[in-house]
């Protein structure tokens, strides 16, 4: 039987201490419904899915779980295969750009009615749809009517100049939280490749893509190079990885460690990192590797991170050919589960393996979040 998952193929990471948190409403009496009181259940859960090719661009079916090898922060797991996870509900946010270079793309939008069909498959779903510029807004709320969404998406408005990725995002992951548990979530990012005006920071941004059960699949569009040099210098400000004065910190530890490093960060950097315990070093590369992917193109390294897809696109035509290709694929995709080792909060580092399967060439999720004690309260 061939591996199977929805669009929104599920990356589950609701961890023990932190993750994704979901909720379920408990029994209430009479003495104790005015309280509105539920219960907040936690599990040790993560999925991550594989999609496996040959070289040829054939999709591998007859894998086991066997056949997999799987770390986190560099501790194998021991895993299995869920079976039929695209028989349960989806919730789906297409997040598109109106603003900056969006506004370019907007007639490329037009007539999907057929392809979001397909996207979201015959089982119970809900859309949303988000526009951003340099503020995001919620066009949509969710529906069952992908008709609607479809309307509504050949419609949009040019927005003002901005082009706050990360924002709309945010919004769009706030929106599914508040879908029931059952169901999986997914965003369909439609944008230029550089964040461009974005309140949300690249650190707040990780932690956002990584402690929900979202996958996200992004098409984009090229940034100009003034904007890309502009934003990406603000984001270096922004986002420095260690505490002032910290081993991490561009000011140093002392004067002797301040000369020897100067000019060269990204020397101290490493150097950091090899002192670290073998489990923190990796997941600090695991930070340090998406905080610049981040930076560098946005919208693609969102896509990775949470093991969806990206697509660059000029037209309606390149646009509608990816979206076509992603709802082949994603059927196709074996969902890996375990219970992690270790719940150490922060970023783990995912990697996978195919034991004595060189020819194969495969894509899977590289990271997640767990939330501390005090993060979740």
């Amino acid at each position: 039987m061939r591996p199977s998952c929805a669009f929104a193929v599920a990356v589950c990471c609701a961890v023990a201490s932190g993750g994704a948190q979901q909720t379920a409403p408990r029994q209430t009496t009479p003495q104790d419904s005015a309280a509105q009181t539920t219960l907040t259940v936690q599990t040790t859960l993560v999925e991550v899915p594989v999609l496996v090719k040959t070289k040829s661009g054939q999709v591998v079916f007859e894998l086991k779980a066997d056949d997999f090898l799987l770390t986190d922060d560099g501790a194998p797991q021991k895993i299995r295969i869920e079976q039929d996870t695209d028989a349960q509900p989806l919730a789906l946010a297409i997040v598109v750009e109106t603003g900056g270079a969006g506004a370019r793309h907007i007639a490329d939008y037009e007539q999907l009615d057929a392809i979001l069909d397909a996207l979201v498959g015959n089982v119970e779903h809900r859309v949303a749809l988000i526009g951003f510029d340099s503020r995001p807004q919620l066009l949509m709320a969710f529906t069952h009517n992908t008709e609607d969404v479809s309307e509504r998406l050949s419609r949009l408005n040019p927005g003002d100049n901005g082009a706050a990725i990360l924002d709309g995002i945010a919004m769009a992951v706030d929106q599914l939280r508040a879908q029931p548990p059952r169901f999986r979530r997914a965003i369909l990012l439609l944008s230029e490749t550089h964040d461009q005006g974005s309140k949300t920071t690249l650190n707040d941004a990780l932690r956002l893509i990584s402690d929900t059960n979202t996958t996200i699949y992004s098409f984009g569009f090229s940034s100009t190079g003034a904007a890309v040099s502009h934003e990406a210098s603000k984001w270096e400000r922004l986002n420095e990885p260690g505490p002032a004065h910290g081993c991490f910190s561009r000011d140093g530890t002392d004067p002797v460690s301040m000369t020897e490093y100067e000019g060269h960060y990204s020397r101290q950097v490493l150097d950091c990192i090899s002192e670290l315990a073998p489990p923190l070093r990796l997941a600090t590369m695991a930070f340090l590797a998406a905080s610049d992917g981040l930076r560098k193109n946005t919208s693609e390294s969102i896509a990775k991170l949470t093991g969806g897809e990206f697509f660059h696109f000029h037209d309606a035509k390149d646009l509608k050919a990816g979206l076509i290709r992603i709802a082949n694929d994603v059927p196709n995709y074996y969902v890996l589960s375990f219970r992690p080792t270790s719940v150490t909060p922060g970023l783990h580092a995912l990697h996978v393996q195919i034991r004595n399967r060189p020819q194969l060439v495969y894509r899977a999720r590289s990271e997640y979040w767990i939330d501390s004690d005090d993060e979740t309260r």
